[in-house]
Parts: C-alpha cells; sequence; structure tokens
C-alpha cells in the first residue's frame, strides 16, 4: 500500500546565488529522501501526495533536455495512471514554474506559483498555510537556504501539516558547490524523525554555515596577546599544548591550534599557512559556545 506523504514544500531558483533548491516538512519518516530534487543549471523537484518517486529524476532528466517546467510537467502527467493523486512542484534553469495538484489529494490541499518558485501542499490545515509560504520567501532575508527553510517554519506556524510533525528537509544545488568542488550539492540536510523537525532542521542549516561558509575578510579578528592566551588555554586543556600559556603566539601555540581546528572540522575557517595570526569570527564564536570562554 503506497502512503500518502503528507506535506508542505517550496521549490525555488534563486538567481543570485545560481542555485535551485527545495526544503520540506511532514509528518512522514524520512520525507527528505523522497520528496526533494535538485541540479545545478537544470532545476528542481517537490513530488508528494501519493509521491512518485520517479517523477524527480525524471522530472530533472526532462529539464536537462531543454523542456520547461510547464512542458515536463505535462510529460510527467501524460502516462500516469494516478495522477490525480500526486502533487508535484518544478522549477526549470529559466526559473519558469509548474505546479500539479490532484483532485484526488486529500484536504487541504493546492499550490502557489511565483516568481521563481512554487509552493505546495496536502493534508494541510488550510490555504493559510500556502499564503504564509509565499508572504515568508518573497520578503525573507539572507542566504537562500535560510530563506527556503524560513518557509518552512511560516508554513509551520500557520498550522503547517494537519497530522503532526516528524520530518523536514532542505536541498540546494549549485554548480562546483559541494564539498570537494566536484559536485553540485550545495547542501543536502534532513531530519528524519523528531519532535521539531523544522527547528531542528534551522539548526542544522546555522551549523553548516559554521563548517562549510566562506570566511568574510571584514570578520577576521587578530589574535592578539590575550586571545592568544585563551587559545592556548584551550589547546593545553585539550592536551594539543604543552608550552607556557604567555600570550605569545609562536609556532608550536599555532601548530597546536591547527590540530584543534582539524578535530572540530574548521579548516574552511583558519589555516596555519593563511591565516595564522587571526581567526574567523564565526570559528571563534562557535569554539566559545562549544569549550567556554577562559
Amino acid at each position: 500500500m503506497v502512503k500518502t506523504i503528507a506535506t508542505f514544500s517550496i521549490a525555488a531558483y534563486d538567481p543570485t546565488e545560481d542555485a535551485f533548491g527545495v526544503a520540506v516538512a511532514s509528518k512522514f519518516l524520512a520525507v527528505g529522501a523522497i520528496v526533494p530534487w535538485a541540479q545545478a543549471g537544470v532545476g528542481a523537484v517537490a513530488t508528494q501526495a501519493m509521491g512518485k518517486y520517479s517523477f524527480g529524476p525524471d522530472g530533472l532528466a526532462l529539464m536537462a533536455q531543454g523542456l520547461s517546467a510547464s512542458a515536463a510537467l505535462a510529460r510527467l502527467l501524460a502516462n500516469d495512471p494516478g495522477r490525480e493523486h500526486r502533487q508535484v512542484g518544478l522549477v526549470d534553469a529559466r526559473g519558469g514554474v509548474a505546479a500539479h495538484t490532484g483532485s484526488d489529494c486529500l484536504y487541504y490541499a493546492g499550490h502557489r506559483l511565483g516568481d521563481g518558485f512554487t509552493c505546495q501542499g496536502n493534508i494541510l490545515t488550510g490555504p493559510e498555510v500556502l499564503d504564509a509560504m509565499v508572504e515568508t520567501y518573497t520578503s525573507a532575508a539572507g542566504d537562500f537556504a535560510s530563506r527556503l527553510v524560513q518557509t518552512l517554519q511560516a508554513a509551520e506556524s500557520a498550522g503547517g501539516d494537519s497530522r503532526g510533525k516528524q520530518a523536514a528537509a532542505v536541498l540546494v544545488a549549485k554548480a562546483h558547490a559541494g564539498y570537494g568542488g566536484d559536485n553540485d550539492h550545495y547542501l543536502d540536510l534532513r531530519v528524519d524523525d523528531d519532535p521539531r523537525p523544522v527547528g531542528r532542521l534551522a539548526e542544522l542549516v546555522r551549523t553548516h554555515f559554521v563548517f562549510f561558509g566562506q570566511p568574510r575578510p571584514e570578520d577576521a579578528v587578530p589574535i592578539d596577546r590575550e586571545l592568544a592566551r585563551e587559545l592556548q588555554y584551550r589547546v593545553a586543556a585539550l592536551g594539543f599544548y604543552h608550552g607556557e600559556i604567555d600570550g605569545q603566539w609562536d609556532d608550536a601555540s599555532r601548530r597546536a591550534f591547527d590540530r584543534l581546528v582539524s578535530v572540530e572540522n574548521l579548516e574552511e575557517r583558519w589555516s596555519l599557512t593563511e591565516t595564522p595570526d587571526s581567526i574567523d569570527s564565526v570559528a571563534l564564536a562557535y569554539l566559545r559556545e562549544r569549550f567556554g570562554r577562559v
């Protein structure tokens, strides 16, 4: 028996970041393993309700061939006997959008199309959920992934899935922006089973930017004598440093701190060779939160 994926989602294209993304939440275990699909330079797909998994890869393949979101959607639905139970939203490489809510999707079900985005949901508490999503996405500030998650938070606050909460996910595809630079999975985060999945997802997005965000020059904090003493104390407490805690940011101190950076996966924010005498404020805040301020 196929279970209905009662869900709310947004599929969107951000021209500023040249990125495609999908964010989704549902009372459905591991919803992020089924609903969101995105490919850099191609588009994004959200497939839900009595979700047809193949709509994800097939929709992307059709748009990769040059079909618009509308044309790809028509092709997906044409030979699908279950189309009236389906809900799907697509965004193409030009920011064109299309969506389908089958007549047999359970109340409340519907979708909203906007400039470069589509919001859709089924078994919602009411149409106000979709209205809140549109209003929030079009007015939210910040990076693309955070705005997608803010849209989920707005939907949840407006009522969300009438059955409750369980899982959430956000996927963002951007050319050569994935780990190592040889893939487009810029961000792929999932909360598979949690009493507050959207809130937890928002926390994961913030954590993602700590580890993988690009440091800004204006956020560099010089390692003066006071800060050097703090860092020496920290690396000594962790067993990485055995010298004097005297505020002298010498080679031994730097190398000890480099070990801590490696353990905490902060290599994107501090480098022994490139930024030895300053530290990114985001990394510093993370270390103070994790280990306490001296």
